[in-house]
C-alpha cells in the first residue's frame, strides 16, 4: 500500500519537474518549445516547406504574461502524445501578438507580427491557426486557413483539433461532431478522455 507521505513526495517532485519542461522563455517573454519551427516568417514558404514533408502548418499567436498561453505550454505540451503528434505532423510557428518582427503574409505583404495579427483578426491569445498541406499556393490567409482555435482549448480538445486537421475531417465534418466521435472512440479503446481535461 502506498503511504500518504510517498504520494505527497511524488506530487511535489512532479510539480517541480513537469512545469520545468515548458519554462524556457524567449527574449520577448513567450514560452517556447524546442520543436517550434524557426523559419524566415514567410507564411507561404513555411507552408510549402511543411507540405513538402507531408505536414501542415500551425501559427500560434501568444503574448507576454498570458496565463492561457502558459497553460498551453505547461499543460497541453507537457503531454508527450500531444507534443510528439504536433512535432511530427506540423511545422509550428510562434508569433507575438504585439511583436515587431517582419512577417510575409500569404499574399506577399510584409508587415509586423502585431499588424499581421490585426489583419488576420486575431483577438485572443493563444490563437492557434491551422493550414493544411493542400493549401500550398493559396493567395491569402483566409483562403489558406483550414481551422482556428481562438483561445485556450483543454488537452482533449486540443489533441482533437490536431487530429481533425491531419485526418482531413475538417473538409466535411464539424469539429464538435468529430470531437464527440473521438471521445466515443477513446472510451471504446479503454482510454479515459477525462484525463486529458
Amino acid at each position: 500500500m502506498i503511504s500518504r507521505r510517498i504520494l505527497m513526495a511524488t506530487a511535489f517532485l512532479a510539480a517541480l519537474v513537469l512545469p520545468a519542461q515548458a519554462q524556457e522563455i524567449s527574449d520577448d517573454g513567450l514560452h517556447i518549445q524546442p520543436w517550434f519551427y524557426d523559419g524566415f516568417l514567410e507564411m507561404g514558404a513555411d507552408l510549402e516547406d511543411a507540405a513538402s514533408e507531408g505536414k501542415g502548418l500551425i501559427v500560434i499567436f501568444e503574448q507576454r504574461g498570458c496565463p492561457y498561453c502558459r497553460e498551453l505550454h505547461e499543460v497541453n505540451f507537457a503531454i508527450p502524445e500531444i507534443a510528439e503528434y504536433q512535432a511530427e505532423n506540423f511545422y509550428t510557428v510562434q508569433l507575438n501578438l504585439w511583436g515587431d518582427r517582419i512577417v510575409t503574409d500569404f499574399d506577399g505583404e510584409e508587415l509586423s507580427e502585431k499588424d499581421l495579427a490585426q489583419k488576420w483578426l486575431v483577438n485572443f491569445t493563444p490563437t492557434v491557426i491551422f493550414f493544411a498541406p493542400e493549401s500550398v499556393g493559396a493567395a491569402s490567409e483566409d483562403v489558406a486557413e483550414s481551422f482556428r482555435m481562438p483561445g485556450y482549448f483543454k488537452p482533449f480538445h486540443y489533441g482533437s483539433a490536431l487530429e481533425y486537421l491531419m485526418s482531413g475531417a475538417y473538409r466535411d465534418t464539424g469539429f464538435q461532431r468529430f470531437t464527440r466521435a473521438r471521445f466515443l472512440r477513446f472510451e471504446e479503446e479503454g482510454k479515459d478522455p477525462s484525463l486529458w481535461d
